[in-house]
């Protein structure tokens, strides 16, 4: 085994030995249904402890790498093409956690909020009247972009991210962005609000059906879009996952029809791991991936902030035909979210929904 941890680094053991089992998978170190080596003898290997091995190994089984057999081990389910029938087509909703968790698992503590804004309008003072810049207030886009390299392993300049008043808002600029004479796939089922917002802008879209791990390879294949709208973690109301396998499907299709996925990560932070899901974006080195998220979920209903992540090449593009659209969040709670971010406020928030997420699982 070639597995290294160096301490010298600021990423946790678990998380490099995590990066480096999964990429040995992606290349067909250990090919699909081969059996992973046990937690004791990769603990011994690379010096770790089997907590730090079992956390890297829980990783890739939520990710959709490698799966747990009784008494027998950690064995690869991952490979670059998942074929799915007809008939497994996601037919039901799940209702319990359509009615129990949408609202429920983010409430962030209201006397941390209310703390932070007495302190934003204590410590920034008229600065809360001033207009924020088009794209977002510039202590926002840094805090994000951080925040996102922390958690989520993308890696962006400030000025690609885009702040906007709710997902609404961002489906409007990214389709004048991509131009309405695109075709468009979205999921079936999908997040009713997608549909109707891309109807009520006049953009032809096609409806691709889900199966147990993300849209069917057929319907993929044979689709003449050249837009793909997708959520990978807890796609609503099906509460479908994209596992590893289809996510690389998805990124191969973009590089193969030269088009852009829309990756619609609203849930994804609220995950029973302690890692955050693996992005599309992260695992996409062509620039076709456009990362979408909120604050709604994890923060507040009310707090209508979400933000866009731009590839680098779409940038220019933006710039030319939308930077004259005025940002739609007032800077005062820009500043709010700001410190949050800044203070780890919302990190530990975030940490204490997934611990509770887990227990509830447990207690199942």
């Amino acid at each position: 085994m070639k597995y290294r941890i160096d301490e010298q680094k600021e990423i946790p053991a678990y998380l490099q030995l995590y990066y480096q089992l999964r990429d040995d998978i992606v290349h067909k170190v250990y090919e699909y249904g081969a059996k992973m080596p046990s937690k004791r003898l990769l603990a011994s290997e690379c010096g770790v402890s089997v907590i730090t091995s079992e956390h890297a190994y829980s990783i890739l089984c939520d990710e959709g790498y490698i799966e747990a057999r009784e008494r027998s081990g950690y064995f690869v389910i991952y490979r670059e093409k998942d074929f799915w029938s007809v008939g497994e087509t996601v037919t039901g909703i799940d209702e319990h956690y359509t009615k129990h968790h949408i609202a429920k698992d983010g409430e962030f503590p209201f006397s941390v909020l209310a703390k932070t804004m007495r302190k934003v309008l204590v410590e920034y003072g008229e600065d809360i009247l001033v207009k924020s810049p088009n794209r977002g207030c510039i202590e926002l886009q840094k805090a994000i972009s951080s925040y996102l390299a922390r958690s989520s392993g993308i890696h962006v300049k400030p000025k690609q991210i885009i702040i906007g008043a709710g997902a609404e808002y961002l489906y409007n600029i990214i389709i004048q962005l991509l131009g309405r004479e695109n075709i468009f796939a979205i999921e079936e089922p999908c997040y009713e609000k997608i549909k109707k917002v891309y109807q009520s802008c006049g953009v032809t879209y096609e409806k691709l059906k889900l199966g147990k791990d993300g849209i069917i390879t057929k319907d993929l294949e044979k689709t003449i879009a050249s837009v793909l709208h997708v959520t990978p973690f807890h796609s609503y109301p099906s509460n479908v996952s994209a596992s590893a396998s289809k996510k690389n499907e998805y990124i191969k299709w973009a590089e193969k029809k030269n088009g852009i996925i829309i990756e619609d990560n609203f849930d994804s932070e609220l995950t029973i791991s302690k890692k955050a899901e693996e992005t599309l974006f992260s695992m996409a080195e062509s620039g076709r991936v456009i990362y979408l998220n909120t604050f709604s979920k994890t923060i507040a209903p009310s707090i209508r902030v979400g933000y866009l992540v731009l590839p680098e090449n779409l940038l220019e593009i933006y710039e030319e035909k939308l930077e004259f659209y005025s940002c739609t969040v007032p800077i005062f709670e820009q500043y709010v979210i700001t410190e949050l971010l800044n203070r780890g406020d919302f990190e530990r928030q975030i940490s204490r929904v997934r611990r509770n997420r887990r227990k509830n699982i447990m207690d199942i």
